[in-house]
């Protein structure tokens, strides 16, 4: 089966020059990754070289919004988003790309020119609370909007696993809230998608509606949920609250793999290859 992967990260040597220009966090000593309130973290170059894309019509390269490069100030933030555009870009087929965009000044002039070079959407962190401008750009080209973990310092003496599993399902939970309170009635044409299954936020619907919110029941076709991190019993809890079309494959390469959601083949080639299209396509493109 050909598939699409919507979440992979890839680090080109534009972006890891443009990381290893930079004397305050973050930035690459070497291949030692230095982020604000974290331990040194020692990257493995054979990670970001030499992808296997086996099987593959599509992998999306995502930046890595932990890294906190959103939120920079923008004469520290647009060189290295330059950087990543400019590398991610040029990797070629099967490879596509989020474009990132700066959320300190936001420019909405500069994020159209950046899906204007061909990137499939936008991605934003988690953390940031999106800005209306940036997302009447996505809604005027009819293109997506992808939520990915953003920073995340972890508590003195915690596991190395704590960002991941703790940190960054508090934040996905956050934001599938906000969007749906918030920024849905304001967008109502927007497509998106959380990474990580939102962090199984819509298993809590019925404590939502308990604390006086609305909404089991009520699918939204054009809000969807990509499997990153999670396997067959989150995948399949989710597709009874949401329904199978609204979940697409990621693998949060090279973090993680892409699970198999272990539902037979039919819900296999609609996560694998049918939603992420849906996903994708235009709308006036679609049949």
């Amino acid at each position: 089966m050909v598939a699409i992967d919507v979440h992979q990260h890839v680090w080109t040597r534009a972006f890891v020059d443009a990381l290893r220009a930079r004397t305050s966090p973050p930035y690459l000593d070497g291949w030692t990754l230095i982020l604000d309130g974290e331990p040194p973290y020692e990257v493995d170059p054979a990670d970001h070289e030499h992808r296997d894309t086996t099987g593959l019509e599509l992998a999306l390269v995502s930046l890595s919004s932990p890294l906190g490069i959103e939120s920079l100030p923008p004469e520290e933030c647009w060189p290295l988003l330059d950087a990543y555009h400019d590398g991610a870009l040029a990797l070629g087929a099967p490879f596509g790309v989020w474009a990132a965009t700066c959320h300190s000044e936001p420019d909405p002039e500069r994020l159209a020119a950046d899906l204007g070079r061909g990137c499939a959407g936008l991605q934003i962190p988690a953390t940031a609370v999106p800005d209306d401008r940036l997302l009447d750009v996505l809604t005027e080209r009819d293109l997506p909007l992808f939520v990915h973990p953003g920073p995340a310092s972890p508590a003195p003496g915690t596991p190395p696993w704590w960002p991941a599993v703790v940190s960054y399902v508090q934040q996905m939970h956050a934001a599938w809230h906000y969007f749906h309170a918030v920024v849905r009635p304001r967008h109502p044409r927007l497509r998106v998608c959380f990474a990580l299954l939102a962090g199984l936020a819509p298993l809590h619907s019925e404590r939502l509606i308990a604390r006086g919110g609305t909404g089991r029941g009520l699918v939204d076709p054009d809000v969807f949920v990509e499997t990153s991190s999670y396997g067959p019993r989150a995948i399949d809890a989710i597709v009874r609250e949401l329904g199978i079309d609204v979940v697409v494959n990621g693998s949060d390469a090279p973090y993680a793999t892409a699970p198999d959601p272990g539902l037979g083949t039919a819900a296999d080639h609609a996560i694998r290859a049918v939603n992420p299209r849906r996903l994708l396509a235009r709308r006036e493109s679609r049949t």
